[in-house]
């Protein structure tokens, strides 16, 4: 390989991220975007820090939500357990009742 040969790579060599920066396949809307920001020398336009407090509340609120709907499922899980555990008292306090009265309705009983 001659010299010459290598040399003219070298000078047509160039890095992907100068190449793919300026590809021409960006969309629309992608070289806008670009064209914005160098513009705004980077500054985010009030419509873009808009979208971004709406999405950081949106998953803040999202946290929200899946932390309460926890919270409500322990909750219900724990109503559930309370109410079976009432049911069972209820039942022993029949049979304690019932007891209670065949003691005192019985013939033996002074």
């Amino acid at each position: 390989m001659c010299h010459a040969c290598a040399t003219s790579q070298l000078e047509s060599f160039q890095p992907s991220c100068y190449t793919d920066f300026h590809s021409p396949q960006l969309s629309k809307t992608a070289k806008i975007h670009v064209l914005k920001l160098r513009r705004n020398g980077g500054r985010l336009s009030k419509e873009a820090k808009e979208r971004t407090r709406l999405r950081k509340l949106k998953k803040a609120m999202k946290m929200k939500n899946l932390k309460l709907y926890k919270e409500n499922k322990t909750i219900i899980e724990e109503n559930e357990r309370l109410r079976k555990k009432a049911l069972l008292l209820h039942q022993e306090n029949k049979a304690l009742f019932s007891k209670l009265q065949q003691v005192f309705q019985s013939p033996n009983h002074d």
